[in-house]
């Protein structure tokens, strides 16, 4: 193993040779300078992989060597070492981007700690990260083999979710892999789960169940409308839970968290479905029967069957009796976003404003659609990153920041997930038939019942049929459903994309997070 090679800058370098002799003995190169101009020389000359550089030194001063070293090389990371607590002097050392801040007198075992925390935090971190995964590994398969409530899923969810995050911050190991394979067994068993309560969990009758897509605005938002402060109610399209935590993560400065719960999307977990039932406050059937003019059939091509969201709405909040201000947008891109935000102020006088973001959901699409973004979003942790990507760049972080120092509360929440599938399974059907990868709905299908969920009475799942004998399969975990027509061809078009509709606790397992703004 390579040493770690280590400049020391310090106008009383002789005096230190025991804390010298003490980091050789412990694997470090250390090389010693006792001026500013000798160490800017040696740093142009020379490759290190830390400075050790002290503030009071004749001639240049340890922040003006600081510049010169940021200068030539800025990736190095520099630990200030001073006799001065002067804070002023912290600061000016902190704005340089220095790696850390020492004061005189430094025992041997303070420097060895600076050096560990900056050259080897990284690998420390990983060994930890991946021990203590191994540790968890057995207690969430435990949890899987035992879940038998909507609550057991989404603490196993949870778990997952946080694990994919931490292995996130290291550099790709085995663990991804081993996480992945746990995914796979905890969304099998999760899709049992659900296929054998899923109907019973639309029964009135039936208490303990998830909180419902149809129920959400009734249930969770039109409540937090008591107060007299405006509530902005966003909602990102296609947004899954660890998408919604890698941008939370970002939010801390300006909002904190009063609650997170989570809720289940109505099947099929699209836009058309999921969403309309949102801000109907129906299920698919009731909107099909009672608005037939606003339910486009999803056999049928029409860009129209998301347009009739704030009718919906407004009709929902009419039979809710509510006597507010409202308003709904629909955000496609980042102009429509900032003519959003530049109109803050009328929409700051409504007691309800419904925000409805499409990035996400643009992007999945694209990601289908677009080499470039498939090698962008090649998996999960990319997908991650490109969302946080998007979201710190975008006009959406521009609201939130006015709407903290506004004092606004926010209602975060999504209307579905999706999950990258690689498993073909083979479906026939006819010309009629829904064209979703992850359910098909019509009459004339066949496939294998062992490899789907599938409900053969539709209006049992409150879900319109195109005609008397229309029926809806479901893929479940990571399949995806291909006709058998060209079969390779598409099979291996649409492997590893990422696609909605189906069973899986990504697509149906969402976040609902309540925020406040950080006082």
């Amino acid at each position: 193993m390579r040493k770690h090679k280590i400049l020391w800058v310090d106008d009383e370098i002789e005096i230190l040779k025991p804390h010298i002799y003490f980091l050789s003995e412990k694997g470090y190169e250390i090389t010693t300078c006792s001026n500013g101009n000798d160490a800017v020389e040696l740093v142009r000359t020379n490759i290190y992989d830390l400075i050790l550089l002290d503030e009071h030194m004749a001639g240049l001063s340890g922040l003006e060597t600081l510049r010169f070293i940021k200068e030539i090389k800025p990736e190095i990371p520099v630990v200030m070492i001073t006799k001065s607590e002067e804070e002023n002097l912290m600061e000016a050392a902190i704005g340089s981007e220095i790696a850390d801040y020492l004061i005189k007198p430094v025992k041997p075992n303070q420097i060895l700690l600076a050096l560990k925390k900056n050259l080897e935090q990284k690998k420390l971190i990983t060994e930890k990260t991946t021990i203590d995964y191994q540790k968890e590994f057995g207690k969430i398969s435990d949890m899987i083999a035992r879940a038998s409530t909507f609550n057991d899923w989404i603490e196993i969810y949870k778990k997952i979710v946080f694990w994919e995050l931490e292995l996130d911050k290291l550099p790709e190991t085995g663990m991804n892999q081993i996480l992945q394979t746990q995914t796979d067994e905890a969304n099998t068993a999760f899709c049992r789960f659900v296929s054998r309560n899923y109907l019973s969990w639309l029964d009135p009758a039936v208490s303990e169940k998830p909180l419902l897509s149809h129920q959400l605005m009734q249930k969770k938002i039109f409540p937090e409308l008591s107060n007299s402060q405006p509530v902005f109610f966003i909602l990102i399209d296609n947004l899954r839970y660890d998408q919604w935590k890698t941008i939370q993560a970002e939010l801390t400065e300006l909002f904190r968290i009063i609650s997170e719960i989570m809720y289940l999307s109505i099947l099929p977990t699209t836009t058309q479905f999921s969403r309309n039932a949102i801000f109907s406050g129906l299920m698919p059937l009731s909107i099909s029967q009672t608005m037939p003019e606003m339910w486009i059939a999803d056999n049928i091509e029409d860009e129209r069957k998301n347009e009739f969201e704030e009718e919906f709405l407004k009709r929902l909040i009419q039979r809710a009796g509510l006597n507010i201000k409202w308003s709904y947008h629909k955000i496609n891109n980042s102009l429509e976003g900032k003519k959003l935000n530049e109109k803050l102020t009328s929409l700051l006088e409504n007691n309800l404003n419904v925000l409805v973001y499409n990035f996400v959901d643009i992007l999945s699409h694209a990601r289908t659609e677009s080499g470039v973004i498939r090698d962008l979003a090649y998996d999960e942790r990319a997908y991650r990153s490109l969302t946080k990507s998007w979201f710190l760049h975008s006009s959406l972080l521009e609201l939130l920041k006015i709407l903290s120092e506004k004092k606004v509360r926010i209602v975060f929440t999504t209307d579905h997930g999706t999950i990258r599938v690689n498993n073909p399974v083979k479906v026939i059907g006819d010309r009629e038939t829904s064209p979703s990868l992850r359910y098909k709905a019509g009459r004339s299908l066949d496939y294998d019942p062992s490899e789907v969920f599938e409900i053969k009475a539709p209006e049992k799942a409150f879900l319109p049929k195109t005609n008397l004998s229309s029926k809806y399969i479901f893929a479940m975990n990571r399949d995806y459903l291909i006709y058998a027509n060209n079969f390779n061809h598409y099979a291996a078009y649409y492997r590893d994309t990422f696609q909605h509709g189906g069973i899986s606790m990504q697509e149906m397992i969402l976040p609902l997070a309540f925020l406040e703004p950080v006082i």
